[in-house]
């Protein structure tokens, strides 16, 4: 199955693409994390998106396009996958056509913006691998540090209230439309995302076996 999530940064697309990614054993090809990857490494990619990252913008689609081909083209991906932060503007979804892949699902992780300010400044990202974790949804088992490495969990530059607020506007002008297109071809699902991480993933998996 190939499944597309949607929603603001800080919706929780991260965390339910885990759970459906455990669920199906189909890969979550989260952008954020494969571009973050470029970054350390210093390639030619993480030099080109570094400036875009750090300021809270999308990074161009010419980049973000070559990247997502790369990766969907590996051997894990031959049963499905689910796209975590890609496509995030039109011209994406237009690409990811034209490279003629059938998605399955678009399912829109939607949750209100001042919900989502609040979550943002209690999230935590490993610097080492980029697990995802919060102060008070999803804590690790030991302060500070990741459970899936060890690696030391960091508050990133684009969680900041300040580039929340960007992020978020860049998102209603540039993400958003999406919505209105994939609901065009009829394959897309609203979940309504819940306090409780639990309870949107019942929701979500709901929406996938509809």
């Amino acid at each position: 199955m190939k499944i597309i999530l949607l929603g603001a940064p800080g919706a929780g697309k991260g965390t339910q693409a885990e759970k459906i990614s455990d669920t199906l054993g189909i890969p979550q090809i989260s952008t954020g994390n494969i571009i973050r990857e470029a970054l350390k490494s210093g390639s030619e990619v993480g030099l080109q998106a570094k400036s875009y990252i750090e300021s809270g913008k999308l990074v161009p689609d010419e980049v973000v396009i070559d990247i997502i081909k790369d990766r969907i083209a590996k051997e894990d991906c031959a049963n499905g996958f689910i796209l975590d932060g890609f496509p995030r503007t039109i011209a994406q979804a237009e690409a990811l056509d034209k490279m003629g892949i059938i998605i399955d699902k678009v399912l829109d992780i939607d949750v209100p913006d001042a919900v989502i300010a609040s979550r943002l400044s209690g999230r935590r990202v490993c610097e080492s691998c980029g697990s995802s974790y919060h102060l008070e949804f999803k804590k690790p088992a030991v302060d500070g540090v990741c459970d899936k490495c060890g690696g030391t969990l960091i508050q990133r530059k684009d969680d900041h209230p300040a580039t929340v607020a960007d992020r978020l506007k860049v998102y209603h002008e540039q993400t958003e439309p999406l919505k209105e297109y994939y609901k065009k071809t009829g394959k897309l699902y609203t979940v309504e995302g819940q306090d409780s991480v639990e309870d949107t993933t019942i929701r979500t998996l709901r929406a996938i076996a509809e």
